[in-house]
């Protein structure tokens, strides 16, 4: 079956409770070890974390030609993943809303391993108006 091409990214035909890309990957030690590693901690246990969960979910159905700028995150952890399970992903569009006049996009992923136990649940708010970041200290630009 060929892969679909990219939606551009629409900000007005979005649909809250869209479904954007389901994939699944192995969790290795390796990565695991990594994680650790760059973060200076020999005992974190969410490197899932790195994987940034939502922007995948949402890459693999848009070209987002506009940008965001990262208004927030919320993460759920619940159980730590297993070196050497498959992780399973779903992604969707949680909720979009205006304030101040400025575009707001919630995306939510949620993981979980083979074993079906739930390993986390994430949000990301974008601003989608990226040039407006800094305009109130240098309304000029």
């Amino acid at each position: 079956m060929a892969e679909q091409p990219l939606k551009i990214l629409d900000y007005d035909k979005l649909e809250i409770g869209e479904e954007l890309g389901s994939y699944e990957y192995v969790l290795t030690q390796e990565m695991l070890d990594n994680f650790r590693a760059s973060i200076d901690d020999p005992e974190a246990c969410f490197p899932t974390l790195a994987v940034k969960h939502d922007a995948t979910a949402l890459n693999m159905v848009y070209n987002d030609t506009t940008g965001g700028v990262n208004a927030g995150n919320e993460v759920e952890f619940f159980n730590p993943p297993i070196p050497g399970k498959k992780i399973f992903v779903k992604g969707r569009i949680a909720d979009k809303y205006l304030r101040r006049d400025k575009p707001y996009l919630v995306i939510e992923a949620t993981a979980t391993d083979e074993d079906g136990r739930l390993l986390e649940r994430l949000k990301t708010y974008q601003m989608k108006k990226p040039d407006e970041v800094g305009k109130k200290w240098h309304p000029q630009a």
